[in-house]
C-alpha cells in the first residue's frame, strides 16, 4: 500500500508550542499537591502528543492509513490533519477545523485566565470565589481548560492520543475538583455548601451565560 502524506516535520516549531503551552498550564494551574501534579501530568501528555503529531510525525494518519485503508476511502492525498482526510474535501476540511478549533482555544484560554484572576483575588481576601465567572460555574478555570483542549485536540487537530486522553482529563479534573471542594467545605462550612447547591460544577445552567453577558454589557455601557 502506498501512502501519500503532506507534512512539514517541523520539530523545532513543535517544541516551541509544547514549551509555551506547558508554561501556561503550570503558570496558571500552579499544582501543589500530588493529585494536582498527577492531573497536570495528564494534560502535559496531551500537549506533547498533540503538537508532536501536528508539527512532527502524523502517527494517527499513518496508523489509520496502514491498518484501515484510509487512503482508499478519499480521492485526495492524505493530509496530516485527520478531518481533511476523513471528510474528503482536501485542505478545506483542515481550514474549517483550524478556524473552529482556534476560536474554542482562545475562548478557553480567556475563561481559564479570568477564572485564575478571580480565584487569586478571593484568596487574597480570604473569601469564597462567587463573583464573575464563579457565579456561572464553580470551576471556571477547568471549564476554560476543557474548552481549549477540546478545540485544539479534538476539533482542530484530532489524534488517537488527544481524543483518547480528553475524557480522561475531564474525569481526573472532576475528581480533583471534588477534593478541592471538600477542603472548601472544611474551611467555610455551610456558606460553601450553599454555593455548591446554587452553582453547577463545570457547565452553566441554561440562560446563565445570557444573563452574564447582559450584565457585563450594562456595566460597560
Amino acid at each position: 500500500m502506498k501512502e501519500h502524506f503532506s507534512h512539514s516535520g517541523a520539530w523545532g516549531l513543535a517544541i516551541i508550542f509544547m514549551v509555551v503551552a506547558s508554561w501556561l498550564l503550570y503558570r496558571y494551574l500552579a499544582p501543589k499537591t500530588w493529585r494536582e501534579w498527577a492531573t497536570a501530568g495528564i494534560v502535559q501528555a496531551f500537549i506533547i502528543a498533540l503538537y508532536a503529531e501536528m508539527y512532527g510525525f502524523p502517527l494517527t494518519i499513518y496508523l489509520l492509513a496502514r491498518f484501515f485503508g484510509l487512503d482508499r476511502n478519499t480521492p485526495y492525498d492524505l493530509s496530516a490533519n485527520l478531518w481533511s482526510s476523513l471528510v474528503g474535501i482536501g485542505e478545506t476540511g483542515m481550514l474549517v477545523s483550524m478556524l473552529l478549533g482556534y476560536i474554542l482555544l482562545f475562548i478557553g484560554i480567556g475563561i481559564f485566565i479570568q477564572g485564575w484572576r478571580e480565584l487569586y483575588r478571593s484568596h487574597l481576601d480570604d473569601r469564597i470565589a462567587a463573583t464573575g465567572l464563579y457565579k456561572l460555574v464553580r470551576h471556571p478555570q477547568y471549564t476554560g481548560l476543557f474548552i481549549g483542549l477540546f478545540g485544539e485536540g479534538v476539533i482542530h487537530w484530532p489524534t488517537l492520543f488527544s481524543v483518547g486522553l480528553f475524557p480522561v482529563i475531564i474525569f481526573t479534573y472532576f475528581l480533583l475538583a471534588r477534593n478541592e471542594e471538600q477542603r472548601m467545605v472544611d474551611r467555610h462550612g455551610d456558606a460553601y455548601r450553599t454555593y455548591q447547591q446554587q452553582v453547577p460544577m463545570f457547565l452553566p445552567r441554561l440562560g446563565q451565560w445570557r444573563q452574564f453577558i447582559e450584565r457585563s454589557g450594562e456595566r460597560h455601557g
